[in-house]
């Protein structure tokens, strides 16, 4: 065994350390462009070179904060599978450049002439984007290689180590390096689950861990584990190996609950103890929420005559859209929405899904939906306190009725309010299938399990970029 300690005592780099190191580059980019940008500020200057003086004296308060709301703006990008992406961070970068241009430019045409710093944001926007692109491909040349990511084996070749491996075949970017799985069914070794090779059974597992460096095991026995398995896993552990379930692997990796792997009473034994997050948490998100409705009905009675006219021209009246959800408990309230279908579009009283390119949509409809205008209205909903800024969609209760019969644990999402965007609203966008409403109803949840105050800002701030983006249907 001394070799195996010694071997497994390799450093790997886990994912929150990856993403660690993601941020503490970014604000090292973030500062030097910030720098840069004073500088060729302060060279234009016709008083004062770069200096102290210049930096106390010119620049105004809120230029400082430009690195802050670039990391905001980099949100998108330390979610792993896409920092892993050169494409996806070419587009994130994008995006970023293109808002913070679009917002600046929106000040500076609203402000007093000579107002602004044109010349000192202008030149931070751009380096910035430079450096960030710079960093970001280093990280993804250096630091998602084969010998700094984990080196892993998975116990059990069953539905959920099948499950586990069709999910790392589909990754473009790689979560960790999977060497195998071992599983003591002896028809099964040699054999391959979609190209990954199961290498051996229990009585192998520290042989296999001393010959592959392997860094962390994947529990995916279903069952219940024999004895002998137990000791070879305990006796890992023991020499460094970290041990991680296929459930936490699998939520890791996708950002959602697995619920076609789950016993009957996890939703009592894990779930259901986490749906009270706590007196400061409600009171913050209540305070969130609040204060969020607030601008949004703000933004709501500015756009409203403009919206009001363009559907009276369009498709004519009813301007707002009233429908009966269920809310928390499975409780049930008023929604309302701006309309974006005709009249008749459920004339026959059938309840029906959304699809794509939906010919019930109206022109002006499909407009509001792509850049989720549509939804301004809920934020009364908010105020109320029928609503949450985040939360898993609200629902009709006839499709309620629907999917609790076919998918496990569906009824769980209503031990929370209904959000206005949420974490499958964002990863995942719209449903037309009862096997993509399952999809949907992990990632809820997902959230239900691990909400906190800084995961629905995150939230709140992707969801702008869907906004931005016109990613809505």
């Amino acid at each position: 065994m001394t070799n195996t300690t010694s071997k497994s005592k390799r450093y790997y780099l886990k994912a929150s350390e990856r993403r660690s190191l993601l941020i503490v580059g970014d604000i090292i980019v973030c500062a030097l462009a910030l720098l840069i940008a004073l500088y060729v500020w302060a060279a234009g200057d016709a008083w004062l070179d770069f200096s102290i003086e210049f930096i106390r004296t010119r620049p105004p308060f809120w230029y400082f904060l430009l690195p802050l709301f670039w990391l905001v703006l980099m949100i998108e990008l330390y979610d792993l599978r896409r920092a892993g992406s050169v494409v996806e961070t070419l587009k994130g970068i994008g995006l970023a450049v293109l808002i913070s241009g679009l917002l600046y430019l929106l000040a500076y045409f609203t402000s007093a002439p000579n107002s602004l710093p044109r010349i000192g944001v202008a030149v931070f926007i751009i380096v910035v984007a430079i450096l960030e692109f710079v960093w970001r491909f280093i990280f993804i040349k250096i630091f998602t290689i084969n010998h700094l990511m984990r080196q892993v084996l998975i116990i059990g070749a069953g539905k959920a180590g099948s499950t586990l491996v069709d999910i790392y075949n589909r990754q473009k970017v790689k979560p960790f390096n999977l060497l195998g799985l071992i599983d003591d069914d002896p028809q099964k070794i040699g054999t391959k689950i979609n190209g990954i090779e199961i290498l051996g059974n229990t009585q192998d597992l520290l042989r296999l861990i001393e010959e592959h460096e392997v860094s962390d095991l994947i529990l995916a026995i279903m069952g219940e584990m024999r004895d002998d398995t137990f000791q070879a896993i305990l006796t890992a552990q023991e020499s460094g190996i970290t041990l991680t379930s296929m459930s936490d692997t699998y939520e890791e990796i996708l950002g959602r609950v697995p619920i076609n792997l789950l016993e009957a009473d996890w939703v009592i034994r894990s779930f259901v103890q986490k749906v009270d997050a706590g007196t400061i948490y409600r009171f913050a998100k209540r305070l969130l929420d609040i204060v969020g409705a607030i601008v949004g009905i703000v933004i709501l009675i500015i756009l409203f005559p403009f919206v009001a006219l363009f559907m009276l021209i369009d498709s004519g009246l009813p301007i707002i859209y009233r429908q009966e959800r269920l809310g928390r408990g499975g409780n049930p309230y008023i929604i309302y929405k701006f309309r974006t279908m005709r009249q008749d579009a459920e004339r026959d009283g059938e309840v029906q899904v959304t699809s794509k390119k939906d010919p019930r949509i109206t022109r002006v409809g499909s407009f509001l939906r792509k850049t989720h205008l549509d939804e301004l209205p809920q934020f009364v909903n908010v105020l109320q306190g029928s609503m949450s800024l985040v939360g898993p969609r609200s629902e009709r209760a006839e499709l309620v009725s629907v999917f609790q019969k076919e998918i496990p644990f569906y009824r769980a999402r209503l031990l929370v309010k209904p959000g206005l965007t949420g974490w499958a609203q964002i990863n995942y966008q719209y449903a037309e299938t009862v096997a993509q409403t399952a999809i949907k109803l992990e990632y809820d949840l997902y959230y239900i399990e691990h909400r906190n105050i800084f995961m629905d800002i995150i939230i709140i701030i992707r969801t702008l970029g869907t906004v931005f983006g016109f990613k809505g249907r």
